[in-house]
């Protein structure tokens, strides 16, 4: 018999070690003196089941902490009450719920200014908050004592009393530490980082106050760079009488090609002539922040167009910069007209620079007669030119810009054949980005230029339209002596690689050389994919004025590819 006793006691445990025991759950419920409404139980968020009696003890800690935080400062834990092998009961005491607390503060530590984000009830000596809101506005008020230098501050409330009129009030203790300096800048993984784009672009700078919240802003705006980006973000090292701010970079390949050469013989010249566009786009090769610029259109019959801009940032590591650009613009056997500029640019702060610079402007007419209504002569122009420009980055790889402001402004002569005339041009360039959500935007830009003279000629007048300006419309098809240009698009963005957009464009145009006032319009779609050759654009749109009907033979296609290398 005892055989028989052992073999199933044995049997017993071999099943509990192979198979294991479920535990038994304990269950928890809360009572007061006072009747819990659903509401109230519903702000605790209490954990009703546990698997030991430790978990549910540390839970009625939890929730004493909770009912305090609602105005029960009086509140007490009575007792944990064990209704059978699997209940218990938190028997609490509630008392007297007060709604506010006024808060006396120190001006040493706070202003009135500052203490606005978190209440409008202040005064000289105090300042009054809601009950449920005073874990959150002691974080903002910390928050705000690091962002001046103070990275270990704390704040505590204490000296907790009541007023004869039962009211409850406490005082703002500020434990500031020492105000941290930023001593040293490190960077790691890019180590041939440029540093004057960490000094002048993303604004961080020895000697200035810590400031962890802006360093990680500061550290997102440097992927707006396209040559780097961020690994994670900054940290910092706090040693005894230092600061150390550590960046972790990645250096990325930025060059960007895109283009179509052809070449054919022209049957009247016999001579060879190209057609197809190419953009090259070199950047950051000599761990410079360098970039150069080479754009070559070509139609093959009517224009060519080539452009070419080498810009050097920071010179000697100062927020000075130099840039210089040359343009070169042929209308078949009208015109050709060649630009040059150079341009000393000044970082103000990491969005904002301005600039000042020389023009100048010299075109040939290649026509053997005069055609009427087209004047078209030969001049040289001088210019002085003077500009601001505004960016504002997001940590989006799509829209890596936000908004983006450039206001350009030349005042000089125009000389031609010894006569010579007073001319001021203006171009300015408004865009944003309005963010819905993660998946829906709007985009808004507006371009405008205006050459202001008393007499105007062909070859001097803006050229507008393509995919860069007015969307349905030939690249530079359209001559201005004032135009203005209003793109929208309604953008839904499917992941990091992908999204599609609405072609919305609005224009307006004055010709002075033939009397010509116009109002333009497009609409269509487009496509963008961020792929790893590079961003793929495709738009069509079709384009009209307010004196044609809508004719669908007027829609053209727009594709972009630029291919990163």
């Amino acid at each position: 018999m005892k055989q028989i006793l052992y073999f199933f006691v044995y049997l017993n445990i071999y099943t509990c070690f192979f198979f294991g025991i479920k535990a038994q759950e304990l269950s928890l419920s809360i009572k007061s003196e006072k009747l819990i409404t659903e509401a109230t139980l519903d702000s605790l968020q209490m954990q009703t089941n546990f698997s030991d009696f430790a978990s549910l003890k540390k839970e009625t800690d939890t929730i004493h902490l909770k009912i305090q935080r609602m105005g029960y400062i009086e509140s007490e834990l009575l007792e944990i009450q064990k209704e059978n092998d699997s209940s218990y009961t938190a028997h609490f005491f509630f008392g007297k719920k007060y709604n506010e607390l006024k808060i006396f503060y120190s001006e040493e530590d706070f202003n009135q200014k500052e203490l606005q984000r978190v209440t409008s009830e202040i005064t000289d000596t105090y300042f009054i908050l809601p009950f449920e809101t005073i874990p959150n506005s002691l974080k903002k008020l910390t928050a705000l004592r690091n962002q001046k230098g103070n990275a270990f501050a704390r704040l505590r409330l204490i000296d907790f009393t009541k007023d004869e009129n039962d009211k409850l009030s406490a005082t703002l203790a500020v434990a500031n530490g020492n105000i941290r300096i930023v001593d040293s800048i490190a960077i790691k993984g890019y180590e041939k980082f440029p540093q004057s784009f960490i000094r002048y672009y993303a604004g961080v700078k020895k000697g200035a106050v810590f400031n962890q919240q802006k360093l990680i802003t500061q550290n997102e705006n440097l992927n707006s760079l396209g040559f780097v980006s961020t690994i994670k973000p900054p940290e910092a090292l706090f040693r005894k009488d230092s600061t150390v701010v550590y960046f972790y970079l990645e250096k990325q390949n930025n060059n960007l090609f895109d283009g179509i050469l052809g070449f054919a013989t022209n049957e009247d010249t016999q001579k060879l002539e190209f057609n197809g566009y190419l953009n090259l786009e070199l950047n950051n090769n000599l761990n410079y922040g360098e970039q150069l610029l080479i754009n070559y259109k070509s139609d093959g019959k009517e224009q060519v167009n080539f452009r070419t801009k080498l810009t050097l940032p920071y010179v000697f590591k100062t927020p000075f910069g130099v840039s210089g650009e040359l343009k070169i613009f042929k209308r078949d056997s009208t015109f050709i007209t060649t630009e040059q500029q150079l341009k000393a640019t000044y970082q103000i702060n990491p969005t904002s620079t301005t600039y000042i610079g020389y023009r100048s402007y010299d075109s040939s007419n290649l026509l053997d007669i005069a055609v009427a209504g087209n004047p078209v002569e030969n001049f040289k122009s001088k210019f002085l030119i003077a500009g601001a420009t505004y960016l504002k980055p997001q940590n989006k790889i799509l829209f890596p810009i936000k908004t983006a402001i450039s206001i350009d402004a030349g005042i000089g002569i125009r000389d031609t054949e010894g006569k010579t005339e007073d001319q001021l041009r203006v171009e300015a360039t408004l865009n944003n980005i309005f963010n819905l959500n993660f998946k829906n935007s709007i985009f808004l830009q507006n371009i405008t230029s205006v050459l202001f003279s008393d007499t105007y000629l062909v070859n001097e007048l803006f050229r507008f339209g393509g995919i860069n300006s007015i969307r349905g419309f030939n690249e530079n098809s359209i001559d201005a002596s004032l135009f203005s240009i209003l793109n929208t698009e309604y953008r839904y963005q499917f992941n990091d690689g992908v999204y599609i957009h609405s072609i919305i464009d609005f224009g307006y145009f004055e010709n002075e050389t033939q009397s010509l006032k116009q109002n333009l319009y497009s609409y269509g779609v487009g496509l963008g994919l961020n792929t790893k050759a590079g961003l793929f654009k495709f738009n069509i749109a079709n384009g009209n004025s307010d004196s044609q009907d809508f004719n669908f033979s007027n829609t053209k296609i727009h594709i972009s590819v630029s291919s990163k290398f």
